[in-house]
């Protein structure tokens, strides 16, 4: 896989940490805050896991840390799929 696109992220979201009875996931949602949307830092953590093992990456320890949207985490997957 060349790259992760909003709409894997959002299926992989979903599997991973459920989806907010209160939140529509099928917008525009490639800025909007995860805490927003709903998922928590645990929530984020596990989507983290299961792209990992889906995608056989290793993501670095603090992926996390600066990924406070989709897009912005995205962009931190795609960097670890480029040189895997």
């Amino acid at each position: 896989m060349s790259a992760l696109s909003i709409d894997d992220l959002r299926t992989i979201l979903r599997e991973a940490a459920g989806e907010d009875e209160g939140v529509d996931l099928s917008g525009d949602i490639a800025d909007a805050l995860f805490t927003d949307l709903g998922y928590d830092s645990l929530a984020l953590l596990e989507t983290a896991l299961v792209i990992s093992r889906r995608f056989g990456i290793t993501l670095a320890d603090d992926l996390l840390d600066g990924a406070d949207t989709p897009r912005s985490l995205l962009a931190e997957i795609n960097s670890a799929l480029a040189v895997s």
